[in-house]
Protein backbone atom coordinates (compact mmCIF):
# COMPACT_ATOMS: atom_id res chain seq x y z
CA UNK A 1 0.00 0.00 0.00
CA UNK A 2 1.38 3.23 -1.12
CA UNK A 3 1.56 5.69 2.18
CA UNK A 4 1.54 9.87 1.53
CA UNK A 5 4.67 12.00 2.52
CA UNK A 6 7.40 8.86 2.53
CA UNK A 7 9.54 10.60 0.01
CA UNK A 8 11.99 12.95 0.84
CA UNK A 9 10.21 13.99 4.37
CA UNK A 10 11.28 17.01 5.79
CA UNK A 11 12.42 15.75 9.16
CA UNK A 12 15.00 13.72 7.57
CA UNK A 13 16.23 16.75 5.85
CA UNK A 14 19.09 17.84 8.11
CA UNK A 15 20.36 13.78 8.43
CA UNK A 16 20.65 13.78 4.80
CA UNK A 17 22.40 17.53 4.46
CA UNK A 18 25.04 16.16 7.07
CA UNK A 19 25.31 13.00 5.02
CA UNK A 20 26.34 14.95 1.63
CA UNK A 21 28.32 17.02 3.64
CA UNK A 22 30.55 13.61 5.14
CA UNK A 23 30.06 11.79 1.72
CA UNK A 24 32.99 9.17 1.84
CA UNK A 25 35.75 9.51 -0.83
CA UNK A 26 34.12 6.71 -2.95
CA UNK A 27 30.58 8.63 -2.73
CA UNK A 28 32.13 11.77 -3.60
CA UNK A 29 33.93 9.82 -7.31
CA UNK A 30 30.50 8.33 -8.21
CA UNK A 31 28.85 11.63 -7.60
CA UNK A 32 31.28 13.29 -10.16
CA UNK A 33 29.94 11.70 -12.70
CA UNK A 34 26.64 10.69 -12.10
CA UNK A 35 25.72 14.49 -11.80
CA UNK A 36 27.56 15.38 -14.66
CA UNK A 37 24.79 13.38 -16.64
CA UNK A 38 27.17 10.69 -17.75
CA UNK A 39 24.57 7.79 -17.64
CA UNK A 40 22.15 10.68 -19.17
CA UNK A 41 19.39 10.48 -16.67
CA UNK A 42 19.05 12.64 -13.88
CA UNK A 43 20.33 11.31 -10.36
CA UNK A 44 19.67 12.74 -6.85
CA UNK A 45 22.18 12.58 -3.64
CA UNK A 46 20.89 11.73 -0.54
CA UNK A 47 17.27 10.51 -1.27
CA UNK A 48 14.75 9.80 1.45
CA UNK A 49 12.55 6.97 1.68
CA UNK A 50 9.89 6.85 4.80
CA UNK A 51 13.26 6.72 7.77
CA UNK A 52 15.99 5.09 4.97
CA UNK A 53 18.55 7.61 3.04
CA UNK A 54 19.40 6.27 -0.17
CA UNK A 55 22.64 7.33 -1.74
CA UNK A 56 21.66 7.90 -4.70
CA UNK A 57 18.77 7.57 -6.65
CA UNK A 58 16.97 8.18 -9.87
CA UNK A 59 13.70 8.82 -9.37
CA UNK A 60 12.56 8.66 -13.75
CA UNK A 61 13.48 4.98 -13.08
CA UNK A 62 13.24 4.03 -9.93
CA UNK A 63 17.09 3.03 -9.48
CA UNK A 64 18.54 3.27 -5.85
CA UNK A 65 22.36 2.84 -5.86
CA UNK A 66 24.05 1.92 -2.49
CA UNK A 67 27.80 2.20 -1.49
CA UNK A 68 28.94 -0.28 1.00
CA UNK A 69 31.71 0.42 3.26
CA UNK A 70 33.26 -2.17 5.80
CA UNK A 71 30.70 -1.26 8.60
CA UNK A 72 27.76 -3.11 5.89
CA UNK A 73 29.87 -6.21 6.79
CA UNK A 74 28.07 -6.28 10.28
CA UNK A 75 24.75 -5.02 8.93
CA UNK A 76 23.61 -7.70 6.09
CA UNK A 77 20.04 -8.49 7.81
CA UNK A 78 19.41 -4.49 8.10
CA UNK A 79 20.60 -3.74 4.60
CA UNK A 80 18.79 -6.55 3.06
CA UNK A 81 15.52 -5.28 4.85
CA UNK A 82 15.97 -2.02 3.75
CA UNK A 83 16.51 -3.15 0.27
CA UNK A 84 13.08 -5.33 0.85
CA UNK A 85 11.14 -2.14 1.73
CA UNK A 86 12.68 -0.04 -0.97
CA UNK A 87 11.33 -3.00 -4.00
CA UNK A 88 8.13 -2.79 -1.67
CA UNK A 89 8.23 1.15 -2.90
CA UNK A 90 8.97 -0.18 -6.62
CA UNK A 91 12.34 0.97 -6.39
CA UNK A 92 15.39 -1.38 -7.29
CA UNK A 93 18.03 -1.70 -5.51
CA UNK A 94 22.15 -1.88 -7.04
CA UNK A 95 24.78 -2.29 -4.35
CA UNK A 96 28.27 -2.09 -4.76
CA UNK A 97 31.31 -1.73 -2.61
CA UNK A 98 33.21 1.19 -1.78
CA UNK A 99 36.48 -0.58 -3.08
CA UNK A 100 34.21 -1.42 -6.23
CA UNK A 101 34.01 2.49 -7.17
CA UNK A 102 37.97 3.37 -6.16
CA UNK A 103 39.01 0.47 -8.13
CA UNK A 104 36.90 -0.40 -11.05
CA UNK A 105 34.63 3.08 -11.60
CA UNK A 106 33.52 2.11 -15.52
CA UNK A 107 32.65 -1.13 -14.78
CA UNK A 108 30.49 0.19 -11.78
CA UNK A 109 29.18 3.20 -14.21
CA UNK A 110 28.74 0.48 -16.73
CA UNK A 111 26.60 -2.28 -14.10
CA UNK A 112 24.44 0.60 -13.43
CA UNK A 113 23.95 1.48 -17.36
CA UNK A 114 22.47 -2.00 -17.36
CA UNK A 115 20.47 -1.78 -14.32
CA UNK A 116 18.31 1.37 -15.46
CA UNK A 117 15.37 -0.16 -17.08
CA UNK A 118 14.57 1.13 -20.62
Amino acid sequence: MWRRFVYNINPLKNRRQQLRNRATEEERILWSCLKKNVLKHKFIRQYSVEGYVIDFYCPEKRLAIELDGEQHKQNLEYDLYRTKLLEGYGIKVIRFWNHEVKDGLTKVLHRIELALPS
